[in-house]
C-alpha cells in the first residue's frame, strides 16, 4: 500500500450535465492505493492510513487524474513544427516521407521510446495512437508501452491508395497484419488495439470492408480514423464516394461507426452527422492546436454537446505543436471564444481526464480517483513559473487556480507523473 497527500481534483460526471457538482475537490486529502489501484480518497483529517504504509507528501501540488490524449501520431514526432502547409499538402510534404522510415525497427523503437517519455513528461498517461502502415511500427510501440506499464491503444495504418507506393498495403495484408497484431497485443496487460484506416481517401472500398470485418470479429477493439478535418479533404471524399450522403456515411456504409469508434477533428459536420454519431455511441477527438496550426477550422463544441456526442482532447502530434494537454486546453478555450462561447475550465478539465477516458470507453479503468480504478495521476505545480506563482497566489478559489494552470501552464507545471501509483521519474 502507498499513500499520497496533497490537494486533489477529479470529475465524477460530465459538467455539461451536472455543472460544478460534477467535480470533487479535496483541499488537503490522502489518496490511499494498493497494487497500483485506488483504495480511497479522503480528507487528511479523516484518513485512516496503515502504520506501515508510506505517505508521500505532495502538499502544495494539485493532484489530478492522468491526462488522456484521444488522438496522436507517434511517427510524426520529427515533423512537428514544420512550416507552411494545410492538411493534404502536409501529408505529402512532411508526413508520408517521414513515415517511410518506420519499416526500420530501430527507428520505430527509438521514436516510440522518446514519444512515450515525452507524453509522461507532459502528464499524459493514456493515448489513442496512430502507427504507420508497417506492422513493426506498432509492435515496437506496444513493446515500449508495456515496459512503462502504460495504458495505451495503437493500430497499424490501413492505406492502399492515394499514397506513396512505399506506404501502401493491400486489403488482404491490412487485414492479416492487423489480425496478427490484435492476437499478439490486444488486452495484453494495459494495451489495446485500434483498427486504423488513415482516412477514407486512402483506403479502397475493399480495404474499408476488411476494416469492418475486423470490427465484427473483434468487437472490443477500437476504430481510429479522421473525419471532416479540412474542407478540401471533405470535397475529395465527396468525389471519391459519390454514392454516399456525406463523409460520415462512408464509414457507416462499411460498419465503422459504433461504440469505441473515435473520429479525429470532426470540424465540418452537419446536424445529421452529429446526431448519427450520438446514436452510434461513437466519440470525437477535438485537436485544437493542430486545427489552428494547419488552418483546418474551428471545432463546434456546442453542436457536439447539443447532440450528446462524447468529446475528448487530442494533441495530434505532429500537426499539433505541443505534447501538453494544458496547452491544448489553452487553444481549445480560444477556439470557443472565437465562436462566442466561454469554455468553462471544469469542462476542459473533464475532456482531458474523465471525458477522454469515456470517449475511449476506458472510464471503468481510468479517469478519476474512484475506488478500484488504476492509479494514474499527475502532480501539477501552481508555482512552476514566477508568473504562474504570482497569478495563483491571488486566485480566489480552486476554479481560478485551475483556469490559471490551463492558460499559463505547460510541461513545466508537471511536477511528477504517476503510473499505477509509481513515480515516472523512476522511468524518465
Amino acid at each position: 500500500m502507498r499513500a499520497f497527500r496533497g490537494s486533489f481534483l477529479h470529475c465524477l460526471a460530465n459538467p455539461a450535465d451536472a455543472g460544478v457538482e460534477a467535480a470533487s475537490y479535496v483541499a488537503d486529502g490522502i489518496l490511499l492505493t494498493e497494487d497500483g489501484h485506488v483504495v480511497s480518497l479522503t480528507q487528511a483529517s479523516k484518513a485512516s492510513v496503515p502504520a506501515d504504509c508510506p505517505v508521500q507528501d505532495l502538499t502544495g501540488k494539485l493532484l489530478v487524474p492522468g491526462f488522456v490524449d484521444t488522438h496522436v501520431h507517434y511517427p510524426q514526432v520529427d515533423v512537428i513544427a514544420s512550416y507552411g502547409t494545410q492538411l493534404l499538402e502536409w501529408l505529402e510534404t512532411y508526413t508520408f516521407p517521414r513515415e517511410q522510415h518506420f519499416e526500420d525497427r530501430a527507428t520505430a523503437e527509438q521514436t516510440a521510446a522518446f514519444f512515450l517519455d515525452e507524453l509522461m513528461r507532459n502528464g499524459t498517461t493514456t493515448a489513442l495512437v496512430f502507427g504507420t502502415v508497417h506492422k513493426t511500427s506498432v509492435d515496437a510501440f506496444f513493446t515500449e508501452a508495456q515496459q512503462r506499464r502504460l495504458r495505451m491503444i495503437c493500430g497499424k495504418v490501413l492505406m492502399d491508395r492515394n499514397a506513396p507506393d512505399a506506404l501502401c498495403d493491400t486489403p488482404e495484408t491490412a487485414y492479416t497484419d492487423s489480425k496478427e497484431l490484435i492476437k499478439q497485443w490486444h488486452n495484453k496487460e494495459r494495451l489495446g488495439y485500434a483498427v486504423t484506416p488513415r482516412f477514407a481517401p486512402t483506403s479502397s472500398n475493399e480495404q474499408l470492408q476488411k476494416a469492418g470485418l475486423l470490427l465484427k470479429e473483434y468487437p472490443d477493439v477500437h476504430l481510429h480514423t479522421h473525419l471532416s478535418e479540412n474542407m478540401a479533404e471533405c470535397d475529395w471524399v465527396a468525389s471519391l464516394f459519390p454514392d454516399q450522403l456525406d463523409y460520415l456515411s462512408v464509414y457507416e456504409h462499411f460498419g465503422l461507426v459504433r461504440k469505441r469508434s473515435v473520429f479525429a477533428h470532426s470540424i465540418h459536420l452537419s446536424h445529421s452527422e452529429w446526431n448519427r454519431l450520438h446514436k452510434a455511441d461513437a466519440a470525437v477527438a477535438h485537436c485544437p492546436t493542430s486545427n489552428l496550426f494547419i488552418g483546418s477550422g474551428l471545432f463546434d463544441l456546442r453542436a457536439a454537446q447539443k447532440a450528446g456526442v462524447k468529446v475528448g482532447l487530442g494533441t495530434d502530434i505532429g500537426g499539433g505543436d505541443s505534447f501538453s494537454l494544458l496547452r491544448t486546453i489553452n487553444e481549445a478555450y480560444k477556439i470557443q471564444q472565437l465562436q462566442g462561447v466561454s469554455l468553462n475550465p471544469l469542462q476542459s478539465f473533464y475532456m482531458a481526464t474523465l471525458g477522454g477516458a469515456t470517449a475511449l470507453d476506458l472510464d471503468s479503468h481510468i479517469g478519476n480517483f474512484e475506488p478500484g480504478k488504476e492509479c494514474d495521476f499527475v502532480a501539477l505545480d501552481p508555482n512552476a513559473t514566477e508568473l504562474l506563482s504570482r497569478r495563483t497566489a491571488v486566485a480566489e478559489d480552486w476554479q481560478s487556480t485551475l483556469f490559471a494552470l490551463m492558460m499559463l501552464g505547460d510541461d513545466r507545471c508537471i511536477y511528477d507523473t504517476f503510473i499505477m501509483g509509481e513515480s515516472s521519474k523512476l522511468t524518465l
